[in-house]
């Protein structure tokens, strides 16, 4: 292979088209920079091709199982209702291709142009891609990495993405799992164990050695293990896998001093950036210990004029992570003032009852505030959820009681996922439980519980008895 002389010049070359590279181009190029974006396999990334439209298609799916099982309270008489897997197979396909198709299209409308291959750093300034025998050199003024990462598992297991799945396969199966062992506590473990138990398989869910609980506040812990018994999904704590023998199209799973007998495992990883084949180190592009890039709240890295973006840079691996990154970059590339800070990202799980949240949790606001005001409001109360039938949930707002500012916002039920979005801004806007208070809520809505739960801090709420409204203040 022979390298040629002439490399064709970019204002911004850009490695991977997932959410935070092809979100990166397209704002690059409506600034009027000249782009290239190189993606190695498909447009959307792993997120719309294998991990988060793959899985919402199946969560979309069990929760519309689970309502057909409420329709006769509603007077809609349903005959029996079997799940057809390959079915929603071909709906996942259409959707990931729609989508997809739409991306490239917005691409093509910006003028970004969009190479096929594995691309790696030959200097500072210029990026070879190699597709197939062809080898092409990019001279950059500006580049941008969005390679996204990958899960690491343990060693002396062999995901075979059959009856040994990880996050990437467990979405292609082509039978429901008669029983399904996960091994996992993070988010997509429990939205694989929500889809999954709704559509009819039997779960059980397994904590890694180091945890004893879920990482959440421990109010939400509190109702998702009572949801969690409630659809009779075994969990069991603290343990660490062993051996997996397969014998006769089942399979053997050691955990601790116990056998549990299943007929697929799911195993969630260690995330590791896919840093490792950039030549990074060619050009003295810093990275922490396990591979993260370092870069600045604007992506940039220890090269000014290399950025990062996404998974392969510390924090939470999160689309809307990379998405926002991805637009700060091109912004910070074309001149424009523009940062992003990671310290009010919302946390989304897709189940049934979702769940999210913002902001610190009452530990953590116990650990780092003087006197704080916790509240919390059942969903049980709201009476728009009573006539949806979902009454199951809470949420719970966080205060200091020296300003009121507001210090997280927790929910656990029907609507959670977008009712973050107003606890986002409020956090960002330094807001406090009065702002909260003052504006109206649409009636009815599951939207006045995030109000109730404000006005209870403070002994206010209509729809709590006394007794569970009283404030609660904890000082350290």
């Amino acid at each position: 292979m022979v390298v040629g002389e002439i490399a064709e010049e970019r204002d911004v070359v850009i490695i991977g088209g997932g959410p935070g590279g092809y979100h990166a181009a397209i704002r690059a190029a409506q600034l009027g920079l000249s782009v290239t974006l190189i993606e190695k396999e498909a447009l959307g990334g792993v997120c719309l091709n294998k991990g988060c439209i793959p899985s919402k298609v199946f969560s979309v799916s069990a929760k519309k199982m689970d309502d057909f099982k409420q329709a006769g309270k509603f007077g809609l008489r349903v005959e029996q209702v079997e799940f057809d897997i390959s079915l929603l197979h071909a709906e996942k396909k259409e959707r990931i291709n729609s989508l997809k198709q739409g991306i490239q299209s917005l691409l093509k409308a910006n003028s970004v142009e969009i190479i096929n291959g594995t691309a790696s750093f030959i200097s500072d300034d210029r990026i070879g891609v190699e597709n197939d025998l062809a080898f092409t050199v990019y001279r950059f003024k500006h580049a941008i990495i969005a390679t996204g990462s990958r899960n690491d598992h343990p060693n002396f297991i062999q995901v075979d993405h059959k009856r040994i799945l990880d996050g990437l396969s467990i979405y292609s199966l082509g039978e429901l799992p008669e029983k399904l062992v996960i091994y996992g506590d993070d988010y997509i473990a429990l939205e694989v164990a929500s889809s999954f138990n709704l559509l009819g398989s039997e779960i059980t869910l397994i904590f890694p050695e180091e945890r004893s609980d879920f990482s959440f506040d421990s109010s939400i812990n509190k109702e998702l293990r009572r949801q969690l018994k409630k659809k009779k999904i075994q969990v069991i704590k603290g343990t660490s896998i062993g051996n997996v023998d397969q014998l006769d199209g089942k399979l053997s799973i050691q955990f601790g001093d116990q056998k549990i007998e299943a007929t697929h495992l799911y195993l969630s990883g260690k995330v590791i950036p896919n840093t490792e084949d950039l030549g990074l180190s060619r050009i003295g592009v810093k990275t922490t210990n396990e591979g993260f890039i370092l870069t600045d709240s604007t992506g940039r890295t220890s090269k000014p004029t290399i950025y990062a973006v996404g998974d392969v840079t510390e924090g939470p691996t999160l689309a809307v992570k990379a998405i926002k990154q991805g637009k700060v970059a091109a912004e910070s590339i074309a001149g424009i003032l523009s940062e992003s800070d990671q310290t009010f990202i919302p946390t989304v799980i897709h189940m049934k009852p979702p769940m999210a949240f913002v902001g610190m949790t009452e530990e953590q606001a116990r650990q780092h505030v003087k006197d704080i005001q916790v509240a919390e409001f059942s969903l049980g109360g709201n009476g728009y959820a009573s006539l949806l039938g979902e009454k199951d949930g809470l949420v719970k707002v966080i205060s200091d009681a020296s300003s009121n500012l507001v210090l997280g916002v927790h929910m656990i039920g029907q609507g959670a996922v977008e009712l973050i979005s107003c606890s986002v801004l409020a956090l960002e806007m330094v807001a406090r439980t009065e702002d909260l208070e003052f504006i109206h809520y649409p009636h009815p809505s599951i939207n006045e519980s995030v109000l109730e739960a404000v006005e209870a801090l403070r002994g206010k709420a209509v729809h709590l008895p006394p007794s569970k409204q009283k404030e609660h203040h904890f000082s350290t």
